[in-house]
């Protein structure tokens, strides 16, 4: 778990916010899509599995530590890249011995 450094989780959070922006800056709202039916549907099983599969990590993860993963959902299911990486930062915390 402890793989990630801030650093890289940092950039990789800025990496994403710059190209969330590059992407909605260059996306005209009469253009439509090259992207056939069937490869939309297809990405979108796949992103679905991939999220769930995640969740489950998560669940996993936060189980072995005592915490609550469902305060998790919501922004994971809102952002799931950038929360995921916050949720690790967040596991990585040191603890404070009691």
């Amino acid at each position: 778990m402890f793989v990630w450094s801030k650093r890289l989780v940092a950039a990789l959070l800025g990496l994403f916010a710059l190209t969330l922006g590059i992407l909605l800056l260059n996306t005209a709202p009469d253009n439509t899509s090259g992207l056939k039916a069937y490869m939309t549907g297809w990405m979108a099983i796949n992103y679905l599995g991939l999220i769930m599969w995640v969740f489950v990590w998560m669940i996993d993860q936060t189980r072995m530590r005592g915490k609550n993963v469902w305060v998790w959902l919501l922004p994971f299911v809102l952002a799931p890249l950038p929360t995921l990486m916050l949720f690790v930062l967040f596991l990585q915390r040191r603890l404070r011995p009691l």
